[in-house]
């Protein structure tokens, strides 16, 4: 039997996984965001930025809703644990890529370091990249909620890049 076999038959939603998925991912937004708010009036505001830096309000949106989404597809994949082995690798890895969105925003607004910023994005890329894979062993539904965070770190690594280059 494999994860795609198994996709359907396991659909019964377990309210403590669940909570427990959604704290870890909000509460890393929200201490992230502890470094990121302080310099956006300030610091950031200064900054030199390319003509395609979305309006400020629209990043806590964002992230918010991909939380959601990275929170969800943990979710899934907790619930599926037991079907394949490996899930001791498979959380690694989403750990590894939740420190490194954490990291970023220490790096970046706490500490202005845009181009080391540039290169813990670019990490962080790379591991969303893993986590996709690793949680499609799973979940087919959990590899696709995690592409729209691939997009947006995409955009945002380009973003990180063209502000680098600007500064």
């Amino acid at each position: 039997m494999t994860a795609s076999d198994t996709i359907y038959s396991d659909r019964k939603f377990r309210l403590w996984p669940f909570l427990v998925s959604l704290v870890i991912t909000l509460a890393i937004g929200v201490v992230a965001s502890l470094f990121t708010r302080p310099e956006i009036p300030g610091w950031y505001r200064f900054l030199h930025k390319p003509s395609f830096n979305p309006p400020d309000w629209l990043f806590p949106l964002v992230w918010t809703i991909l939380y959601v989404l990275i929170a969800i597809a943990a979710y899934w994949v907790w619930v599926r644990r037991n079907k394949l082995g490996g899930f001791g690798t498979t959380c690694g890895i989403y750990f590894i890529q939740l420190a490194l969105n954490f990291s970023w925003s220490i790096v970046f607004f706490g500490m202005h370091l845009i181009a080391t910023a540039l290169v813990v994005i670019m990490l962080l890329w790379i591991s969303i990249i893993f986590n996709i894979i690793r949680f499609a062993k799973y979940d087919s539904l959990a590899a696709w909620l995690l592409v729209p965070y691939l997009l947006w770190v995409s955009f945002a690594t380009i973003l990180n890049y063209a502000i680098y280059r600007l500064n």
